[in-house]
Order: structure tokens, then C-alpha cells, then sequence
């Protein structure tokens, strides 16, 4: 018997973590051992959203491709799809084979009572944490960031921001193009589209601007 071919889809909720691999390479592990003969896994697809977001374009592409090449979606865990149930349960019956390496022998009935559970779950998170803000809310208590913007605080943050950026590979190297260009005459902003172009962007993935480049040659300048 052939062995059967599996479509990964993985998903991971920042895109800090897809850079990092933090939550992806636990799933690629899970995947692997699901599927460890050579040729099992075809193309896989990755997806950096949020679990409570229902528009996942890869999780699409995926399904295509399961569907156009005869291949079962293969997901790491029930909770990686999402935890809103009428979602789960529109995938099971879209036609197309899914499995998950946590629930490989499920069927089509627990992974509708799972799918109910993990909202369940997701709605008593929701819940707990509303009530907890209500309840310090109530006590008077300073509510979000500002409860923690002691001078202290502050004066430490700032230190730890510019440690990391200062740290940051890519940013080390924006450094150096961003002030050999300043060197050159060009303007912030002709800075920052250099940069963007060259591929770079800030520590946060985002594009460089005006004032990010400012940071950067504020650092790098003597």
C-alpha cells in the first residue's frame, strides 16, 4: 500500500513568531513524526493571523491543493485551525479530508465536539479576563499601560528597547547603509526608502521611516 500524502498547514498568531519559529517548529515536529516517510508531505502553507479571524487565505491555498492533488490536510492541533466551532465544522464539510496529529483516529463527531470545546474554552478566557478588568476597574484601579508607567519603568523600558534594537542583526546593518547614506546627503525619508528597497525592515518587521531612520542614525552617529 502507498503511503498517504498529506498537505501541512501551519498557523501561527504574530509575526514575530513566524520569524522566530516560536509555535511553527513545534508543529513542524508534531507534522514530521505524524508523517515520516520521505514524499508523505507536499507543499505546505503557513499562516501568520489570529485564531479569532476566519479569513486565512493560506488555509484556502491549502484546501486547493489537498483537493487538486487527491492529499489530507494535515494539522498539527485542533487548536491551530480555530476556535470558533462553525468554522472547524465548514471545514469538515467542505469536502476535503483533514486530520490532526493530536486527534488522529477522530471522526466526524469528536472533532465537532471538540471544535465546541476549544470555543468554549475561547469564550471563558474572554469572560474570566473581561471580569478581572471590570472587578479592578470597580477598585479604582489605574486600568492598561499607564498603571505601569512609573518613571522607573519608563527610564528601564527605554533601556531594554534600545539594547535590542542596538542588538538586532538587520538593524545593525540598516546602521551602517542608513549612515553611509546620510553621509552622502540624502534626507530621512530618501534614507528610509534606500533602506525598505534594500529589503530591511525595523526590528518589529515593519518598513522603515523618517523617524525610524532618525533612531537608527541616532545610534550609530558618534
Amino acid at each position: 500500500m502507498f503511503p498517504a500524502h498529506y498537505v501541512p498547514y501551519y498557523r501561527v498568531s504574530t509575526v514575530r513568531q513566524g520569524q522566530s519559529g516560536l509555535g511553527l517548529e513545534a508543529q513542524r515536529a508534531a507534522v514530521h513524526a505524524f508523517a515520516p516517510q520521505p514524499g508523505q508531505l507536499l507543499t505546505e502553507f503557513v499562516e501568520v493571523e489570529s485564531g479569532k479571524k476566519n479569513q486565512r487565505p493560506q488555509l484556502l491555498a491549502a484546501i486547493a491543493a489537498a483537493r487538486q492533488q487527491g492529499a489530507t490536510l494535515l494539522i498539527a492541533k485542533l487548536d491551530r485551525l480555530s476556535r470558533n466551532a462553525g468554522f472547524i465544522l465548514a471545514l469538515r464539510d467542505s469536502g476535503v479530508d483533514f486530520v490532526c496529529c493530536d486527534m488522529p483516529d477522530a471522526n466526524t463527531l469528536t472533532v465537532g465536539i471538540f471544535a465546541l470545546i476549544a470555543q468554549h474554552e475561547r469564550e471563558m478566557i474572554s469572560k474570566r479576563t473581561k471580569d478581572a478588568l471590570a472587578a479592578k476597574k470597580a477598585r479604582g484601579e489605574i486600568m492598561g499601560a499607564h498603571a505601569r508607567l512609573t518613571p522607573d519603568n519608563i527610564a528601564k523600558s527605554l533601556q531594554v528597547r534600545q539594547a535590542n534594537a542596538a542588538a538586532h542583526p538587520q538593524n545593525r546593518q540598516a546602521s551602517r547603509l542608513a549612515l553611509s547614506l546620510h553621509k552622502q546627503g540624502l534626507s530621512l525619508q530618501q534614507i528610509a526608502t534606500e533602506l525598505n528597497e534594500a529589503g530591511f525592515r525595523t526590528r518589529r518587521g515593519q518598513a522603515f521611516w523618517k523617524m525610524s531612520v532618525q533612531r537608527l542614525l541616532k545610534r550609530a552617529l558618534p
